[in-house]
């Protein structure tokens, strides 16, 4: 049974930083496209960004947290990260991490195109 999940939210100001956490059990992430989405109060859920399965080298960022977020892996964790940097109050939200439901998959933003999800870590951007 695969089971993600999160840690790392919390509380910080704006201009600060978080590194959000997700460990994976139940499967191999080197082998998954993974991925970042998030969902504020009142809101639909939002892609944040993805990584493909480790022979891809790919990642995909939304437009609103491109230069600002990085998303990486540590295979022999089988956790994946999101590092955010510059945070903003509208980055407030709950933050989910995802895996896409078959093997050797490329970054996405499409949430259908994943299966398993974490149960979320709050992040709260003070101004």
């Amino acid at each position: 049974q695969v089971q993600l999940v999160e840690s790392g939210g919390g509380l910080v100001q704006a201009g600060g930083s978080l590194r959000l956490s997700c460990a994976a059990s139940g499967l191999t992430i080197s082998s998954y496209g993974m991925g970042w989405f998030r969902q504020a109060p009142g809101q639909e859920r939002e892609f944040v960004a993805a990584i493909s399965w480790s022979g891809g080298s790919r990642t995909y960022y939304a437009d609103s947290v491109k230069g600002r977020f990085t998303i990486s892996r540590d295979n022999a964790k089988d956790t994946v990260y999101l590092q955010m940097n510059t945070l903003r109050p509208e980055d407030t939200a709950v933050y989910y991490c995802a895996a896409r439901a078959h093997k050797f998959t490329t970054a996405t933003p499409e949430s259908r195109q994943y299966a398993s999800w974490g149960q979320g870590t709050q992040v709260t951007v003070s101004s």
